[in-house]
């Protein structure tokens, strides 16, 4: 990906994925690197209150270690989709690995809070960018009937991760401190360098290979042994180097596609989608202090994110799964609106909740809408700008999201402050998801149905990003043409005679057109080879 082909000089055609094989282990590695960008961030406010202690500082000093991590995440997507471009997803990922964990080993020798922003908030937070987007482009390289299912499973990292990363972070920083248990979360980031190592490229030259040798053994073969045979591999190698010479003039695959802007789905996607994220965070966030402040104890507050990360692990493949249905994956997008519409509605309904019993149910049905946001998300994305322009689709989108994420949460937290009231910022995030889901699902039946409906004229490419089978069936045809116009020299013996018989009927029409200078014998043969030309070109033209 990204990576010139050394024998054309190009980049290589996109290979059917082959969804399954190698790509499951390609699944659990990005399930992996999904668990790691995700909960990380959570997982280090473990040890904020002995940071607080050791720096002298407040909790809103130490919270900002997450926020950097956050917004390296999302902010560096550009970055990530031009370095992906250039290089390639495995070396990405291993410079990335290697970064994530030199971050965190780093941190654990600071002396001050300044430079734990800056090893495990930037350097860690940019590893980890540096391995969640390639980890995503892979998974769709490998995946495309199944490919609902698959973002499904990888999506699940996120809860199992974060429901395993912070009880092993309060046990390091009980035996080892802050520092110990910092060391030994970046031996535990090296992991995501073994991710990389498996993201193994498909074989994309394999076949080009194979039908060149093909080729030249078919024409060895069919014709006859001697100068025609010679003739007939030199046309057939002229024809080679014709069309090398005319793929060598196509520009070269673009570090960062901003094409994609002109893909309305694109748009009405990205739209929706920064809608989406200055709300949805907001709730997870808030949940377990306005349980204390209805007065539930601090341990069955603290259990109520348990409640959501469980119902997630679940909720996540089994969407992923109905999305994967024949009848439902063409309408994927209507899916991702509903999830959205259900978990803003969600919100709304349980902004009243003055019970645990309230607030516990909350929880399942927000796990349950929680858990097909994100098993959706990336897979619609797919859908819309395909997998070859996922790279740069994805890394825009966690560019402008990360200014949501930078609005949404501390927004609601100052307004909790100024107005002392949990349940308008529920309210409030509450509509901003539920404006998110109507505004996707509206403007993708008006603008992108509308435009469906609108015939097109018959050999005309179709506008937008299209699906991955439909990508591959395109590239089956100019793989037949391909291989047609190979076999299309093997012939030449019959081709020869046509050509010659044409010259012929040439010269006839010349000596014509001058006023007859050759005998009349010769003008009636050279007629009747004309029209034997003429059926000898129609008959081959069948």
């Amino acid at each position: 990906m990204g990576r010139p082909d050394p024998e054309e000089g190009q980049l290589p055609a996109p290979v059917k994925p082959p969804d399954g094989g190698w790509g499951w282990i390609v699944l659990l590695g990005c399930f992996v690197i999904t668990g790691f960008s995700y909960a990380f961030p959570k997982a280090v406010s473990v040890y904020f209150k002995e940071l607080m202690k050791d720096f002298h500082v407040g909790y809103s000093d130490t919270a900002w270690i997450s926020s950097i991590m956050l917004a390296m995440l999302y902010g560096t997507g550009p970055v990530c989709s031009i370095m992906v471009n250039q290089f390639g997803c495995r070396p990405v990922m291993l410079i990335g690995g290697l970064l994530a964990s030199a971050g965190m080993i780093l941190a654990s020798f600071t002396t001050n809070i300044i430079e734990l922003y800056l090893t495990a908030g930037v350097l860690t937070g940019l590893g980890m960018a540096l391995n969640f987007q390639p980890s995503l482009i892979m998974l769709g390289t490998y995946f495309d009937k199944r490919r609902p299912l698959a973002n499904g499973l990888a999506a699940a990292g996120s809860p199992v991760f974060l429901s395993s990363l912070s009880p092993l972070g309060q046990v390091l920083l009980e035996k080892f401190g802050w520092r110990g248990g910092f060391l030994i979360m970046g031996g535990l980031l090296l992991n995501c360098c073994t991710c990389g190592a498996v993201m193994r490229p498909l074989d994309m030259g394999m076949k080009r290979k194979m039908g060149k040798a093909q080729d030249k053994y078919e024409a060895k073969e069919m014709l006859p042994i001697g100068g025609k045979s010679e003739e007939g591999i030199s046309t057939t190698d002229g024809t080679k180097k014709g069309k090398k010479a005319k793929k060598k003039t196509k520009k070269g695959k673009k570090l960062l596609d901003f094409s994609i802007f002109s893909n309305r789905g694109f748009i009405i996607y990205t739209i929706s989608k920064f809608i989406l994220v200055l709300g949805l965070f907001v709730p997870p966030i808030l949940l377990v202090n306005y349980a204390k402040d209805t007065g539930v104890p601090d341990t069955e507050a603290a259990f109520l994110l348990s409640i959501i990360g469980f119902i997630d692990i679940f909720a996540r493949p089994a969407c992923g799964m109905v999305a994967g249905l024949k009848w439902v994956r063409p309408h994927v997008a209507y899916l991702f609106s509903f999830s959205m519409l259900f978990n803003g509605l969600t919100d709304i309904c349980s902004a009243r909740a003055s019970n645990y019993t309230g607030l516990v149910i909350f929880c399942v049905f927000f796990g349950i809408s929680y858990g097909m946001v994100g098993a959706l998300q990336f897979e619609v994305l797919m859908a819309i700008v395909g997998s070859q322009k996922f790279s740069s689709a994805i890394g825009l989108v966690l560019l402008i999201e990360a200014f949501a994420v930078l609005i949404g949460p501390p927004s609601a937290g100052r307004l909790v402050d100024a107005l002392k009231n949990y349940e308008v910022i529920f309210y409030l995030a509450g509509s901003e998801v539920v404006l998110s889901a109507l505004f996707l699902g509206v403007a993708s039946y008006c603008c992108l149905n509308r435009g469906k409906k609108e015939p097109l004229p018959e050999n005309s490419p179709s506008a937008g990003g299209g699906s991955d089978t439909e990508e591959a069936e395109s590239d089956v045809q100019e793989a037949e043409e391909h291989s047609s116009n190979h076999h299309q020299p093997a012939h030449s013996t019959d081709n020869a005679m046509v050509v010659a018989n044409e010259e012929a009927n040439h010269v006839a029409e010349e000596q014509r057109g001058e006023g007859g200078c050759c005998p009349a014998g010769d003008g009636e043969a050279l007629a009747r080879d004309s029209c034997s030309a003429d059926q000898m070109v129609e008959r081959d033209s069948f």
